[in-house]
Formats: structure tokens, sequence, C-alpha cells
């Protein structure tokens, strides 16, 4: 049996992006070659629940036509014979999958003609035997392959293991616990693993350490989990040295493993920019959207769903940046297109004047107008649609306050408000939402924990308004904390940063980096362990290694990120808090990740990259954890990737932590 072909090596070397990476491994390394060694002209290809995942996350189905596949099929339905025809099976290597299989292609009378089997991750030799053993069935085979491809590709820069349990798992115990929790490492272990056999890449793996074990800290499951996974990741590691033809046999890049724990505050808090509101605010089902276009029939509207993804330009423009500036970016494209369309000058006089007496006019006008001229094009229809979009979230923006909300979340944040600031808050903004109250309690909780327990949370709770329900959440806030604020502790991780200044506040302010924008000083710690590792420089006593770099490995991280960091700018203000009513910026500054930056980086040259570097969040990365991979690659002129269990938004965050129960297990629990 083979493990991946030897047209695919990479040996770190590769520059294509990661996305590019894992579409083509799945249209050619699969898919054609199935494809170049099969007779039939067209072919069926199988997949299970997970793989059709995995493949509709990285590719469409023109694509998959493309390469000779005229029918998908699932490996669970009932499925009509084809024996002319030949078949492709991606599917998870499970005694069930391999059962199924078996079935299908055995006997006198099989499905398919001939089968090409590729395995997401490492069968089980027992499982290959069974196969190869029966006689009629392996005459029947043209290729069994472990592709070792077992993750979603969320983003360019981004991926998934599909573990949305992971914090219920992982952070919580009870009585079943140790064997999901168990379950639960070995499985992300594997599909973290694959990661890196399909970009041909051997990671130095470092991990946030558990604390240190002595008479008074009890080391307990949560604490375990990056060092557990960090082996679990080494262990698969160490097997495809062996088994995948030219995979490196010494470091290539370099992968963190981190969890929730880190930043409690991150998937909490109000993201200000067009990408995170949208899933925050508009109740999206993944990245679909429910768009009125109006009806083909001339009258009224109609619903129109649409997907926000990277085959929209103005959506890779817009997603990273500020709610303000999208808007602004916008308006001035819907300006420029009726500046530059002689029909639209027209329709302007005219609707100029029904709509306003003087002015300019606003984004929503220029939309309507540009809807009703005849040749309203799919070009317009994408700006069209964004101009609704940042018109909706315009809106909620006001109806729910969350100017004022997302001011107090900051301050709180920094240490520029505490519990007089919080508790007059609730008492004097009773329009704002249970929602909104909720995370301002659990932001407030993460960073104030002593605060909230008995009496006193119970107080802000009913002061708050909120239910029982609600104070779960707040109250599991202490299960993502890794340590117990109240004992000091020199050699484990604490989220506590500067709890001896006066500022009570999590975050220190970013020296030489200005926040243009309302709202936008918030950055997760993600951000800074990202620069740390870059320069070589994670704390020792916090964060350790699987192994020691290699003699050709060692420095490189340093040295290189002294070479394509710039120098920072001359810092002038250290924040820009909003005093009015508007949103100012200088309209020449590049943030890193607004339009012009992001698709400068897009279009830069790959192969002047430093090594990669991948993080891996357990228990859920956000969207802000995102855009900071992107913004440090172009920074940092290293392709950053960041994976995790899940990719959450702030209610399904929450909706997660009420899920937790309050039990705890030690390591007198733990069976090793």
């Amino acid at each position: 049996m083979s493990t991946d072909s030897d047209t695919s090596s990479r040996n770190g070397a590769d520059r294509r992006s990661f996305r590019e990476i894992t579409r083509d491994r799945l249209l050619i390394e699969m898919l054609r070659s199935a494809k170049n060694n099969s007779r039939s002209t067209w072919k069926v290809l199988i997949m299970d629940k997970l793989t059709v995942k995995i493949m509709s996350f990285s590719c469409k189905m023109a694509d998959i036509t493309e390469q000779g596949v005229s029918l998908v099929e699932d490996l669970y339905k009932r499925r009509q014979p084809l024996p002319s025809m030949d078949a492709i099976y991606f599917m998870q290597p499970t005694k069930e999958n391999v059962r199924i299989f078996m079935s299908d292609m055995s006997g006198k009378h099989p499905l398919y003609k001939k089968a090409y089997v590729f395995f997401s991750s490492p069968v089980q030799k027992e499982l290959v035997s069974q196969i190869r053993k029966d006689s009629s069935l392996i005459t029947r085979v043209g290729a069994l392959s472990e592709m070792n491809l077992e993750y979603f590709a969320i983003d360019s820069q981004g991926f998934i293991t599909d573990h949305d349990k992971a914090i219920e798992e992982l952070f919580t115990e009870n009585a079943e616990g140790s064997m999901k929790y168990n379950s639960c490492i070995n499985m992300m272990g594997t599909r973290i693993a694959t990661v890196f056999a399909s970009m041909r890449e051997f990671p130095r793996v470092h991990y946030r350490v558990a604390r240190t074990i002595d008479a008074s800290t009890l080391t307990t499951l949560r604490d375990l989990v990056p060092t557990k996974l960090a082996a679990s990741v080494w262990n698969c590691l160490a097997r495809y040295k062996s088994t995948i033809p030219e995979f490196p046999q010494t470091e290539t890049c370099e992968l963190l493993i981190a969890d929730r724990s880190m930043d409690q505050i991150a998937p909490i808090i109000h993201e200000w920019t067009y990408d995170a509101m949208c899933h925050d605010l508009l109740c999206m089902d993944g990245n679909k959207y429910v768009q009125e276009v109006p009806s083909k029939t001339g009258s009224g509207t109609e619903k129109k769903e649409v997907l926000l993804e990277d085959h929209d330009p103005i959506w890779l423009e817009l997603r990273h940046l500020h709610i303000a500036d999208a808007n602004l970016r916008l308006h001035e494209k819907m300006t420029n297109f009726i500046s530059k369309n002689k029909a639209a000058q027209l329709y302007k006089a005219k609707f100029g004047q029904q709509t306003r007496t003087g002015g300019e006019l606003s984004t929503k006008e220029l939309q309507k107008m540009v809807q009703a001229l005849p040749q309203y094009s799919d070009q317009i229809d994408k700006l069209s649609l964004h101009v609704e979009i940042a018109d909706k979230l315009s809106d909620m923006i006001k109806q729910q306050h969350l100017k004022d909300v997302g001011q107090l979340e900051q301050d709180l944040v920094f240490g520029e408000a505490g519990t007089k600031e919080l508790i007059n808050f609730f008492r004097t903004r009773l329009d704002t939402s249970r929602e909104n109250k909720l995370r301002l309690l659990m932001i407030y909780a993460a960073i104030n924990p002593e605060k909230i327990q008995g009496d006193k949370g119970a107080k802000l709770m009913q002061l708050a308004g909120l239910s029982a329900d609600d104070m779960i959440a707040v109250n599991n806030m202490h299960c993502l904390c890794a340590h117990d604020t109240k004992k000091s502790s020199t050699g484990g991780f604490t989220m506590k940063f500067d709890l001896h200044k006066k500022k009570r506040g999590i975050r220190k302010e970013r020296v030489g980096e200005e926040s243009t924008w309302l709202l936008s000083r918030f950055y997760p710690i993600l951000e800074e362990l990202i620069e740390k590792l870059s320069k070589g420089e994670l704390p020792k006593d916090e964060y350790h290694c699987m192994s020691d770099p290699s003699s050709s490995f060692r420095g490189i991280p340093s040295s290189m990120s002294a070479r394509a960091s710039p120098a920072h700018p001359p810092a002038q203000s250290m924040r820009s808090r909003w005093t009015g009513g508007t949103w100012a910026r200088p309209r020449n500054s590049d943030d890193g990740y607004s339009s012009d930056s992001v698709l400068k980086h897009a279009s830069s040259d790959m192969r002047k990259l430093g090594r990669r570097l991948f993080i891996f969040v357990v228990g859920g990365a956000t969207r802000s954890e995102l855009r900071a991979a992107h913004k440090l690659s172009s920074k940092l002129n290293r392709e950053i990737i960041l994976g995790s269990s899940s990719l959450d938004d702030p209610p399904q965050f929450i909706t997660k932590l009420k899920m937790l129960s309050t039990e705890e297990l030690t390591l007198d629990d733990l069976h090793i």
C-alpha cells in the first residue's frame, strides 16, 4: 500500500498557499491519478460524512467534474450498481467503512468495475490484511493509498479538525470523561499531523506546559491538554518520517500548541471587523447569508442564499477591515461606478432630486439606484450584496448601542474601568440586551474571578437581569483558566498580566501600533505568541519543545524574523478613543489588514517567505485570531497557518460554556 504519491513532495520548499496545496492534493494527487490509471472515462466518487466536508471546504463540484467524476455518492446510502464504471473511495479508515467497501466490491456482482481507495488518515494493518485476504476483491482494487488528509481548510491560512465538543470533552470531566478525553486528543493529534503530511513539513513542536506538580497545586486533565496533544502529534509525525516518501527528516517549520485558557476574552468581546460582525450579529449558517434582491417579476423582493467566501473578491477585500472602513470602501465603490456609467449619471440626476434636496447620496440610496439600472450585472450584484450587509450591521450597531458596550468592554480589558463602571452601566443602560450584558459580565469574570463568586456574583446577575442559565456561562469561565490566580506559580502559565500594577487589565497597550479606529485597540493574546515564536522568544518556563532543534534549524526563526520584519513606525498615540459621532482614520494608514495590504500580500511572491509557522488552539479559535494570522504573515514575511478544534463566534462559544460541568479530575483519576 502506498502512502502519498512521490510527485507531491514538498520538502518544505513548496510555496503554494496552504489551501492551494490541500486542493491540489485532492484534485490532482487523488482524483487525477485515478483518472490517469483508469480505462473508464467517467468515475463515481464515494465518500463518508467526514470526507464530504473535507472535500467541500477545498473544492467545488465543477473542479471534481473536471477530473472525470460524473457522480458523487454517500458511502452509507444504498447505491445503484454501475458495473461498467470505476469508483474512487475517499473515506476514513474505520472498520465500518472498510466493511461497506468490501461488501460493495466482493462476490460475483460488485457494484463497480474497479475501485481506487484513498484513506483520509493512517489505516490499521488488520484492515489492510482483511482486504488483501479477499481474493475476488483484491483483483478489483486499482489503488490502496493513505492520503493523510483529514482536516478542513476553512481559509487560505486556516483549518479546523472538526472537534466542536472539544471544550466539553477536554475542559470538563465527568464519570466517562477520561474515555472521551483520550479519544478526542488522539483523533485531534492524528488530524493535525495530516496537515504536515500534506504540506511535507516536519515541525519543531512547542506546547504550553502544565503546572508544576507539588503539594500546593494539582495538575488537572485540562492542564495537560497541550502536553498530551503535542505527544500525539509527535507520534504521528515519527511514523510519517518512515512511511511517507521524501518526508523531511529534520525540522522545516514550527508548531505551537496552545489552548483556550491562553485568552478567555477573545471569544467573547465584540470584534469590529466586517467578517467578525457578520458572523456575530447576522445569525448566519456558516458562510451562508440570505439576501433580499429585487424580484424577477418586478414587484417586491425575493430571498436569495449567497456564500461569503474567497470566490467573492469584494468579500476578500472587506473581511478584515474595521466596519467603518468597510462602509467607506463600499461608498467609494458605488460612487466610482456611477461616475463611470452614463446611464447611472442620468438616473442620479432624477433619483437625487427625489430622495434629497441637496447633499451627497447615501450608500443605500446609491445601491437602490444601481439596482434599478438595466445594466445590473453580477459584479454590481456582489457590490449590492455587501452594501445591504454593511447597512444591516450599521443599523444593529445603533439599535443595540454597541459603541457604548464595546467601549466598556475594552476599558475593562485595558484596566480603565472596573466594578464601579460596570455596576453603573447595568443600572443606567436598561436598554442594553441581555446577551450584551452577559458578555460584559463574562469579560469582568475573566479579569476578576474572585468578584463573581457567591453573593457578589448573585448581586451582579440580579442587577444585569440575567438568568441562572446565563450565570452558568459566567461561572464556567474558571474552567478555561489554567491556574488559580490566588496561588503563585513560576513554572506555569497564567492569564493574569500585570496584576501588581494599579490597572487590573489583562492587556497591555501595544507600543508602536496606533489604533486608527474606534474600539480597534483590542488584540488577541495569540498575536503576541506568534511574534514571540517567530523571534524564538517563547518563555521557556511556560512553553516546552518536544525535541531540541537540529543544528541546521537552530537560530533560523530569530534571524529570519530580524531580516523580514519592517522597522516599527514611530509611535504617535497608543490609542484613539471615540470622542464624537465619527470614526476618524488617517486615509494613508496601513494597518496590516486593510484591503490594500491584503491585496498586496495576496499577490506577493510566496517564494520569498520564510519558514512557515503553525499555531493550533484547542477549544476553538476566533476570527480575530485568524485575522492576526493574515496580518502577521505580511508583517513577519512568513506564512502563518492557524488551526483549531473549531472556529467559534461569540454566541457559539457562550453556548459551549453553558454545557460545561464544574467537576474536576486530578492526576489520581488519570490512567496514563
